[in-house]
């Protein structure tokens, strides 16, 4: 590889000693200040100039600290003359925020893209965004990753002759008709009204999931009141017992308890995007690792090399 120097920001550190493992290089070291007046400083402890620059940094609660310490980190190796400076971004919180859907709000998400572009970011490289539309809010080049591979090569060990992948909603669609079609099963999707964050109701479900095994996918799982309610949906449809996927585990307000706690649900899975506190892990809770993806996706970012073609469907 070329001169390569990676750093991780305080919000996954273990994510992105992992992906340096996969690479094969050293974790460069920063320091985090805190001065009395609560202002944060950052300073990256090992030569930037003229290197390719990676930052690691999911945006992750408290996502407005870990959000100012990346431009931060961002403005430190520009003003360390790095030859490139790319955004290692497992999630992007501020992505749900994608459209003008009321009166007078703010669209975060293209907003907080701005500020890592006008921070120094030369690049993105990203998991699994809300929606489509988000790839567009950057002014750079964005490398847009999913993990539906490495959820499939989970999945695959079961008898999936009788499986169904599910939606939780049409915006999800599209990503789960690919994961059904990586897995050979067939395909169906929630008809998903929301009227408030952790307030939805799900009119039917669209497709046949009556005596088939459900595979439920979402992009991401916070209060898990989506879910649930689709759960009920599904077992009002004569579904049969069900795993429960999804790529960003934040699993807010109890919800990890909550899905545990219906006997048909079987199994939990989601990716290592997002740090999971050893107290939130429960018995029928899975964490797959994106980390050699990410890494993959960085080498070829720093040598060239196409990235797109990693996530082609077999």
């Amino acid at each position: 590889m070329r001169d390569i120097a990676v750093f991780s920001g305080s919000a996954h550190p273990t994510l992105a000693a992992e992906i340096c493992g996969q690479l094969g290089v050293e974790l460069s070291p920063s320091r985090l200040t805190r001065f009395a007046n609560d202002c944060l400083e950052v300073q990256l402890q090992a030569n930037c100039r003229e290197r390719d620059v990676f930052l690691i940094q999911p945006l992750v609660p408290p996502v407005q600290e870990h959000l100012v310490e990346l431009l931060l980190m961002l403005d430190a190796a520009r003003g360390a003359s790095a030859a490139r400076t790319s955004v290692v971004l497992p999630h992007y919180a501020y992505a749900r925020s994608d459209k003008k859907d009321a009166p007078r709000i703010s669209i975060g998400g293209r907003l907080v893209a701005d500020l890592m572009v006008a921070a120094g970011a030369s690049r993105v490289l990203a998991m699994t965004l809300h929606s489509p539309q988000v790839h567009g809010f950057f002014s750079v080049p964005v490398d847009h990753l999913h993990a539906l591979r490495e959820l499939a090569a989970h999945f695959t060990q079961y008898d999936l002759s009788n499986t169904v992948v599910v939606s939780p909603d049409l915006g999800n669609a599209k990503e789960a008709a690919h994961f059904a079609r990586i897995l050979g099963v067939p395909v169906a999707a929630g008809a998903k009204q929301r009227f408030a964050e952790d307030k939805v109701q799900i009119s039917t479900v669209i497709g046949e999931v009556a005596g088939r095994d459900v595979i439920v996918l979402d992009d991401e799982i916070a209060k898990g009141s989506t879910v649930i309610e689709l759960l009920d949906k599904l077992r009002e449809r004569g579904a049969g017992p069900i795993r429960v996927a999804c790529t960003h585990g934040l699993f807010s307000s109890g919800a990890l308890d909550r899905l545990q706690a219906f006997d048909d649900v079987l199994e939990i899975v989601a990716t290592n995007t997002v740090p999971i506190p050893a107290e939130k892990l429960v018995p029928k809770l899975k964490v797959l690792s994106i980390a050699p993806a990410m890494a993959e996706a960085m080498r070829r970012i720093n040598v060239g090399e196409s990235v797109s073609t990693l996530f082609e469907a077999p």
